[in-house]
């Protein structure tokens, strides 16, 4: 893919009412109309922060990865391949679809409970998204201090991939950063980049500005490529979220909880997963332990689905 340079492009996060039997609302960064991926990040969503019960029923996924990172509260993890997992602040889910599973999330108990989080997809390369279908929890990622150039040191967690020299466990199929990234206040710290690859950063917690850029709550700043580092610097402290990669070359198709790469792949996936809800004797994306009702899938659009361009 020929580099893209630097940028500078708010990409503003927009609400998105999932409503049905999840009965909630998030902030959606990514997919943007504009960009589809930033390396394999495909998809950032933010659920919270809220005093909520979740329930998200069995519902499939293919052609991707889900990473889960709780900001507050618990959320429990269960599969059809017989994962069962509590998930907290400072773990990390991470649900490796390959040509289908199916999986729920509840939070905690009965009751609502403060909840925040981050979820997240990685499309998977063509090596990777007809395998197997896996899950992981790690609840020891590796930490790391940023130097400053002004004020406390930074500290960033490597949630997935590389960073600062550092690697997650978490396994990965193509080049990856995922990193949490927190900014003490007066604080400004320098945050290393691959040059190769593409780099986004969001705002979770308080007030910072990127590369002089000040950014409001949510919002996802596009750095493009070609930068060894970022200047970043914080008022009153920072949780910042780094996303990023080597530019995704495939286009991929994505409608509902699929990544594709055409519009029949995804229609046969979409009727395998109704035909299993109605009974019928497959095991594409399979059964979830202790559920008796799956998210159905919503009709397909009345025209084929296609690859989202870049226009960034």
């Amino acid at each position: 893919m020929t580099p893209v340079g630097e940028r500078r492009i708010v990409l503003e996060p927009r609400e998105v009412p999932l409503g049905g039997v999840r009965g909630m609302n998030v902030l959606r960064a990514l997919p943007h109309r504009n960009l589809p991926t930033i390396g394999a990040w495909c998809f950032l969503d933010r659920f919270g922060p809220a005093d909520t019960r979740m329930r998200v029923e069995p519902h499939p996924h293919i052609g991707l990865q889900t990473v889960t990172w709780p900001l507050v509260g618990e959320i429990r993890h269960r599969d059809s391949i017989g994962s069962d997992a509590d998930l907290r602040r400072g773990q990390l889910n991470l649900m490796t679809a390959g040509d289908g599973i199916s999986h729920s999330e509840y939070s905690i108990g009965d009751d609502p409970i403060p909840l925040d989080a981050l979820q997240l997809w990685v499309v998977l390369p063509d090596s990777a998204r007809h395998g197997s279908p896996g899950f992981e929890r790690h609840i020891d990622l590796p930490r790391i201090t940023l130097p400053a150039v002004q004020g406390a040191d930074a500290a960033a967690t490597v949630v997935l991939g590389d960073f600062a020299g550092v690697r997650s466990p978490a396994t990965v199929h193509t080049p990856i950063v995922g990193a949490e990234i927190v900014v003490p206040a007066g604080a400004t710290v320098r945050l290393p980049l691959d040059a190769g690859w593409e780099h986004a950063v969001m705002l979770v917690e308080g007030d910072v500005a990127v590369a002089q850029h000040p950014l409001a709550l949510n919002d996802l700043l596009y750095l493009g490529d070609s930068r060894d580092h970022v200047e970043v610097s914080s008022g009153g402290g920072a949780l910042l979220f780094l996303l990023g990669g080597e530019p995704f070359e495939d286009e991929i198709v994505m409608w509902w909880n699929f990544a594709g790469r055409s519009h029949d792949e995804i229609a046969q996936a979409r009727a395998e997963w109704e035909a299993e809800s109605a009974g019928a004797p497959t095991d594409r994306f399979g059964v979830v332990d202790g559920h008796d009702v799956r998210i159905p899938a919503p009709p397909l659009p009345d025209v084929r689905l296609m690859p989202r361009g870049r226009k960034i």
